[in-house]
């Protein structure tokens, strides 16, 4: 238990756990109010509508990531991420705002939606390479995790908190909650030890080190095929707020506490897999593409359920199946890029990842419209299948794997090297 939690021995990073726990409490909230008063006071059950919203937030990332990243390498770190936590803060006071009056209208949560969407995308790559200044390297995997860790701790207590505040003095309350929480992030970046920081090396400046990047990241096939992977993933089987709030409302006739319950149960599964992921000292590749296959087997079952109990109990091992995914993607390339390099990749990996959504979330929105709740998880549980056997099946031929399975002592592929210059592992564990 106690290699789980090695990086809380260091001051700076306890401020930041701490403090970010409190602030992704309030970000669970606001996504948990803004998708229902899209949904329920601004339309009539509109799941493009709510759609829209989600791409408009994560459209940013697809637009400014590699210069944010560019951001994230020149300038110091915790300077950046007091400015970026601040506009967020302000943003949730201002729809908070709008929507506790009652003039509220739909185009001003598109347009808040992205301004936030545009704070997020500054603020992402920064936050992602910092964590690598408050812990020693060789305690970086155990960070991610433990990052992980409370973002999905908050999303236990955030949905939830969300759905019981919105049915009882609305969800304006939820969306200025939000902005206070943020003021507990600046804090801790404030009174930080800062001789005790890591600082990375920054990178200097010069023409062309998006380009740079890019020649890196392709050079690299192991990050290609994260990249592959996650962006498929993110774009149709990572929109949980969106199918959740169709399943609770259109499919099984629910409420905006029972909406917020299941954000909560899906964080017990997640939470368990981010505390899973602080153990592991060497994230691999062959973990990213098991738990995406085992990510899409449970969303196919996770859509058929066929009452709200049933589908709830089965948001555990989604959620589960999912941080393990995102996780391991997330240390691994962190623990394998150069420290100069790290923000740039990592913002490239944030605009296929997080700019996947996007396009992902009104065509997902769309489906569940037309077709049903239910098929708009569907969509996102083929494609992760597909996707993964694509790239188990390009891994093989280019990197000249054999895979033997075994039975004993448990089941499981094993993954023998036909070269010894192969990437890392690819396997999926049965």
């Amino acid at each position: 238990m106690a290699a789980t939690f090695t990086s809380l021995r260091q001051p700076n990073y306890r401020l930041w756990f701490g403090a970010a726990l409190v602030a992704n409490i309030g970000t669970w909230m606001q996504r948990v109010g803004q998708d229902w008063v899209v949904l329920t006071q601004l339309t009539h059950n509109s799941g493009t509508a709510v759609g829209v919203t989600t791409a408009l937030q994560f459209l940013p990332f697809l637009l400014l990531s590699p210069y944010a990243g560019l951001l994230a390498d020149r300038l110091p770190r915790r300077k950046l991420l007091v400015g970026t936590q601040a506009a967020m803060g302000v943003l949730a006071f201002v729809l908070g705002a709008l929507t506790m009056t009652g003039v509220v209208q739909l185009w001003h949560v598109f347009v808040l939606a992205f301004l936030l969407g545009v704070a997020s995308a500054i603020d992402a790559p920064v936050r992602q390479t910092f964590v690598a200044e408050l812990v020693p390297a060789e305690n970086l995997p155990n960070a991610i995790g433990l990052n992980s860790a409370s973002f999905n701790a908050a999303r236990l207590i955030g949905p939830g908190a969300a759905g019981l505040l919105v049915a009882a003095v609305g969800a304006g309350w939820v969306f200025m909650i939000n902005g206070i929480s943020f003021a507990a992030t600046i804090a801790a970046l404030l009174v930080m030890n800062t001789s005790q920081l890591r600082v990375l090396p920054s990178a200097p400046r010069g023409k062309g080190q998006i380009l740079e990047a890019a020649r890196y990241v392709r050079g690299r096939s192991d990050i290609v095929v994260i990249m592959a992977v996650m962006a498929v993933v993110s774009m149709f089987g990572l929109n949980f707020q969106l199918t959740s709030a169709m399943m609770a409302r259109v499919e099984f006739g629910k409420g905006a506490g029972e909406y917020g319950v299941l954000g909560s149960v899906l964080a017990i599964g997640s939470l368990a897999g981010a505390l899973l992921a602080a153990r592991r000292e060497h994230p691999r590749l062959r973990l990213v593409l098991g738990a995406a296959f085992a990510f899409s087997v449970a969303t196919a079952v996770y859509a058929v359920m066929p009452t709200y109990v049933s589908y709830m109990i089965m948001c555990m091992p989604v959620g589960l199946a999912s941080l393990t995914m995102m996780t391991t993607a997330n240390a691994t390339l962190q623990t394998s890029v150069a420290p100069a390099m790290r923000g740039r990749v990592m913002a490239l990996y944030m605009m296929v990842f997080q700019g996947a959504t996007p396009i992902g979330a009104p065509i997902v929105g769309w489906i569940g419209s037309e077709f049903g709740p239910r098929w708009s998880i569907l969509v996102g549980s083929i494609s992760t299948f597909v996707v993964v056997v694509v790239a188990v099946a390009w891994a093989v031929r280019n990197w000249h794997l054999t895979l033997k399975p075994h039975l004993h002592p448990r089941p499981h592929l094993e993954v023998v090297y036909q070269t010894p210059a192969a990437p890392v592992a690819v396997a999926t564990a049965a």
